[in-house]
C-alpha cells in the first residue's frame, strides 16, 4: 500500500524499518506510560524513589522510552518521511513545522515543548520531587501527541501495527 498514491513509490526496506521501529516504540511507550500513571504521580510519590525500586524502574523507562520514542521520530523517521513525500529535507524546526502542516502532528509548538520537556528529563537529575513529579506528569500528557505522530506517520505510508503473527 502507498498511501492511495498510485504515482507514488512504495516505501523503501529502510523507510519500512524505522516505522515499523517506531510503531513498536510507540506500544513500549504506551505500557509503560499505563503503569507508571496507574495511580496518580505527585511529589511524596515521587519521594520514595529511592526506596521503592519497581517505581523508581518504571520512570527510568518512562523517561528513556519517552525520549528514544522522540528522537527515532523527529531525527529519523520525519526526515525519511519528507523526503519519501518529495517534501524538502531541512532543519529539525522546519522539519517539525512541515509535519504539522501535513497533519502529520498536533502542533509544532507542543512538538518543541515536548522536545525541551525530554531533554529536562533525560539531562538533569531532578532532585526537588515537585519538580521531577511535575516534569513526570508533562510527558504523561504528551504521550499521546507522540503516539498519534508515530500513527500519523506511519498511515501516510501505508504501514500498521504488526499482526499477533509477528509478521
Amino acid at each position: 500500500m502507498n498511501s492511495g498514491n498510485p504515482l507514488r513509490t512504495p516505501p523503501d526496506e529502510r523507510l519500512r524499518f524505522v516505522v515499523e521501529t517506531v510503531l513498536a516504540e510507540s506500544a513500549h511507550l504506551q505500557r509503560t506510560d499505563a503503569r507508571l500513571f496507574a495511580q496518580p504521580l505527585n511529589a511524596d510519590r515521587v519521594e520514595t524513589l529511592q526506596s521503592d525500586q519497581d517505581l523508581a524502574e518504571r520512570v527510568d523507562a518512562f523517561v528513556a522510552r519517552f525520549g528514544r520514542l522522540q528522537d527515532t521520530l523527529g531525527d529519523k523517521l520525519l526526515p525519511r518521511l519528507l523526503e519519501w513525500l518529495a517534501e524538502p529535507v531541512g532543519p529539525a524546526i522546519d522539519n517539525i513545522a512541515r509535519a504539522e502542516r501535513l497533519g502529520l502532528i498536533r502542533s509544532g509548538e507542543a512538538w518543541i515543548e515536548a522536545r525541551q520537556l525530554r531533554n529536562f528529563m533525560i539531562h538533569e537529575y531532578v532532585r526537588d520531587p515537585h519538580r521531577l513529579a511535575s516534569a513526570l506528569n508533562q510527558g504523561h500528557a504528551s504521550v499521546q501527541l507522540l503516539v498519534d505522530a508515530a500513527s500519523a506517520m506511519a498511515r501516510i505510508c501505508g504501514i500498521g501495527p504488526r499482526d499477533k503473527s509477528g509478521s
